[in-house]
């Protein structure tokens, strides 16, 4: 197993992932689109007892996005590192563009596609999904 090495932009972020991905996606739900100013954000989902911070953590901030998801990113330069579903406790989303390197990642798909951004077109042949499977936006 590789670990793969993480960090925010300034650096005052780093983080080390013991685990194989095997889920990796594109999520175009206007919160993401906000948090990361792009059309969409791409994450990859880590077991929670994993994933460990290799800095100090005071650096970090966090906040309630909706009910059932929480906000992680640096204090100093905002990079957005993660998010947790509150329902999925154990697990969380890394944002791949923290993660250092070359990884090797599954194949990605789309999710809430059916938010997107309207001036965006998705023109590749990854699957894509109104909502995230299973979860619906209240």
């Amino acid at each position: 197993m590789n670990k793969l090495n993480g960090n925010c932009e300034c650096k005052e972020v780093s983080f080390e992932i013991n685990q194989e991905i095997k889920y990796f996606s594109h999520c175009h739900c206007s919160q993401c689109r906000r948090c990361h100013g792009s059309a969409f954000a791409s994450f990859i989902e880590v077991e929670k007892s994993l994933f460990h911070y290799k800095s100090n953590t005071t650096k970090i901030k966090s906040y309630s996005s909706s009910e059932h998801c929480e906000r992680i990113f640096c204090k100093i330069c905002g990079s957005n590192i993660m998010f947790f579903n509150k329902n999925k406790p154990e697990k969380y989303y890394v944002s791949v563009g923290t993660i250092n390197g070359n990884i090797s990642l599954p194949e990605a798909h789309h999710v809430f596609v059916g938010s997107k951004a309207s001036w965006y077109d998705i023109n590749d042949s990854l699957k894509q999904h109104l909502e995230y499977p299973g979860y619906k936006i209240e």
